[in-house]
């Protein structure tokens, strides 16, 4: 399969949100709970200072990885289950089988 270039550039920053071990830890924990969790709940969780904790899951929902849920005053965070199931893995890039823009789009 040869990936186009828009393809190519939605990757790119899956794994450049994926770069940083906090964004990690930070979609790990929403993940493993998988309920909306607050910034506090998650600043509790990982002992990461709130600010930090903020900077990241902006990151995150920008790429998708994560819903944003406002309730009242504050936001509550979760996984985006259909971002998560889109995204390529190693060797389906590896050995050109991954799905193109058009085809995650469909998830």
């Amino acid at each position: 399969m040869n990936v186009d270039r828009e393809t190519a550039a939605v990757w790119a920053s899956w794994f450049r949100a994926l770069g940083d071990p906090s964004r990690i830890l930070v979609l790990n924990l929403l993940a493993a709970k998988a309920e909306p969790m607050s910034v506090g709940e998650i600043v509790e969780a990982l002992d990461i200072g709130q600010s930090t904790v903020s900077h990241h899951l902006k990151q995150l929902a920008d790429v998708g990885f994560v819903l944003v849920e406002e309730r009242g005053t504050s936001n509550l965070y979760r996984v985006n289950d259909l971002c998560l199931e889109c995204f390529p893995t190693a060797a389906e890039l590896v050995m050109g089988v991954a799905r193109t823009t058009a085809e995650w789009r469909a998830c």
